[in-house]
């Protein structure tokens, strides 16, 4: 018995049948793979989306409080900076007034000099002051006698009034005849 040629011809074809719809299986299997790795990678990239456009907002407001910063620093600069010159004005004025302090420095030495001799003389003076203090005393109780003698001689002055008037009167009624 021979073998039917066609029989080889269709088994050929079966098994290319068959290797084809394998190799269809396999096909669809890895575009099932290779579309659910599209999708998961899709998944995070949209995920990674949501977060770069998260963090680019974070980077902008951050960028724009850096700006805004740095002119309000521009700012507080150009006024330190209106500051420093108004500064070094008064600096120059001041090492101009302390161009002064040297004739000052001087004086100041001649009056330390002068100082002690004065220190002296009022030690002098005080002294003579004392001195004084008890002439002074002394013509106090001088002139408590020269009052006590000025009260007895008013005392006595007094008397001699009185009896001048005494003798005034015989002498007032003489008078008319005398004339």
């Amino acid at each position: 018995m021979t073998e039917d040629p066609r029989r080889a011809i269709v088994d050929v074809i079966a098994r290319l049948g068959r290797e084809t719809q394998y190799h269809l299986d396999e096909r669809y299997r890895h575009f099932r793979i290779t579309d659910g790795v599209i999708l998961l990678t899709s998944l995070l990239l949209v995920i990674l989306a949501v977060f770069n456009v998260y963090y680019i907002r974070v980077l902008y407001q951050d960028l724009n409080g850096i700006v805004s910063n740095m002119e309000s620093m521009h700012e507080h600069l150009i006024e330190v900076d209106a500051d420093m010159e108004l500064i070094t004005g008064h600096m120059t004025a001041f090492d101009a007034h302390m161009a002064h302090m040297e004739p000052i420095n001087r004086r100041m030495g001649a009056i330390t000099n002068t100082l002690p001799k004065i220190r002296g003389d009022m030690h002098s003076i005080a002294g003579e002051m004392s001195t004084i203090e008890e002439s002074m005393g002394q013509v106090a109780r001088g002139m408590g006698v020269i009052d006590q003698r000025v009260h007895l001689m008013n005392g006595g002055v007094a008397t001699m009034r009185q009896n001048v008037r005494q003798i005034a009167r015989p002498m007032g009624a003489m008078m008319p005849f005398m004339h």
